[in-house]
């Protein structure tokens, strides 16, 4: 596949699998992994699930986010033992059949040989239409299929895969830009009118509201996204203006209002 152009935001879930994460036995690094990797290229992660290696559960919860439009990560489940049910699961919530793919198994004979068989083979059956996620580790590959990639959960093997999708299928976005001004002496309440005005004249862009309550108990009230946010920010100046609530610029000084 082709990327994208560089002019579209796109926003990916991400679902982590493993009852050993979470149980404790593991920790998970992808979600942090996985944000810095698509913030960098101009997206946004929307959403994450951790799931156990529970057939109903994942059937369920894949066949939702399948009928989802955000393009999806998943990690962990594809392997070939007992208690990887990703491969078999991800077929019935797509309501396909699962298949042996031949690239995949080529690529697994020509990796092992005759020890391919009888149970490492296995990692080829797929489910029906997936198209390959190409592993640059050990040559095993994942799968994709309705708009999710399928990764080992090894992150030494997932991440170079999910930088090869991101790259290959989509792309690069416009920077996330993030704007705030500092707010201090009035209660979060008093700004949910203005908050509510501004989210109505702006709805491209994410108003955020960001309280601190420290031995300096301030709010950081600002705009985040995709685009020129200067319009917006002169927007909120105003709208604090009118209501007589002081705040400063970072950086800038301050002003009073």
């Amino acid at each position: 596949m082709s990327a994208h152009q560089e002019d579209a935001t796109i926003r990916f879930g991400l679902i982590v699998i493993g009852d050993e994460v979470l149980n404790g036995t593991r920790t998970d690094a992808h979600r942090a992994a996985f944000k810095s990797r698509i913030q960098s290229r101009g997206h946004e992660l929307a959403w994450s699930w951790l799931l156990p290696d529970d057939p109903e559960v994942l059937i369920a919860h894949l066949r939702f986010s399948m009928e989802r439009p955000d393009p999806v990560f998943v990690c962990g489940g594809i392997g070939a033992t007992p208690d990887d049910h990703t491969r078999p699961c991800a077929a019935q919530a797509a309501g396909v059949p699962l298949i042996r793919h031949p690239e995949a198994a080529r690529l697994l004979e020509e990796k092992f040989g005759a020890e391919a068989y009888p149970n490492r083979i296995l990692m080829a059956d797929l489910p029906e239409g997936s198209d390959l996620v190409p592993n640059p580790i050990n040559r095993i590959p994942g799968f994709s299929i309705r708009r999710h990639w399928f990764l080992p959960g090894f992150p030494k093997m997932a991440w170079p895969m999910a930088e090869w999708t991101l790259d290959e299928v989509f792309g690069r976005g416009p920077p996330l830009q993030e704007s705030a001004l500092v707010v201090r002496g009035v209660p979060e309440s008093r700004l949910i009118p203005l908050m509510r005005r501004l989210g109505d004249a702006f709805p491209a862009f994410k108003l955020f509201s960001l309280p601190h309550m420290d031995e300096d108990p301030h709010i950081l009230l600002g705009f985040r996204g995709h685009g020129d946010l200067s319009e917006a920010m002169s927007a909120l100046r105003l709208e604090l203006d009118r209501e007589s609530i002081g705040y400063e610029i970072q950086d800038s000084g301050s002003r009073s209002g």
